[in-house]
C-alpha cells in the first residue's frame, strides 16, 4: 500500500478530483486547505499601486492509502489535469504504508481501504 500527498492549486481541485472518479480512484481521500511557498518564495503582487507580497500561497492537500497496482494511473491522472505550466503547480509525495486497520470492523490491508 502506498500514501499519496498531492499538493496542488486550488483552482485545480475539480479536475483532479473528475480525474480521479472517472478511474475509479477517488475513495477514502482526505482533502484539507493549507499555506506554504516552494521555490517561487510568494507571490509580488500590485493594489491601488502598492506592491506587496504574499509569502504563503494558498494550496490545496489530498492524501490518499491506495493499493500499490493503483499508483500509476493515479499519478497520470493528476499529472494530466493538474499543470497550469506555471510554477507553483504542486507536487505528488508516495510513501510506504506499512499496515492500515480499519477502526469500526478490525478488517486490516487492503480490505480496510
Amino acid at each position: 500500500m502506498k500514501q499519496i500527498k498531492i499538493v496542488i492549486r486550488p483552482e485545480k481541485l475539480n479536475d483532479v478530483r473528475d480525474a480521479l472518479v472517472k478511474i475509479g480512484c477517488f475513495n477514502g481521500v482526505m482533502i484539507s486547505e493549507i499555506t506554504g511557498h516552494g521555490s517561487q518564495q510568494g507571490l509580488t503582487q500590485t493594489w491601488r499601486g502598492e506592491k506587496y507580497t504574499v509569502e504563503f500561497i494558498p494550496k490545496m492537500c489530498l492524501i490518499m492509502v491506495v493499493d500499490d497496482k493503483d499508483v500509476d494511473k493515479i499519478k497520470t491522472a493528476i499529472l494530466e489535469s493538474a499543470p497550469t505550466g506555471d510554477p507553483g503547480d504542486g507536487k505528488i509525495f508516495i510513501s510506504n504504508v506499512e499496515e492500515v486497520i480499519r477502526i469500526r470492523t478490525g478488517e486490516e490491508g487492503t480490505e480496510a481501504l
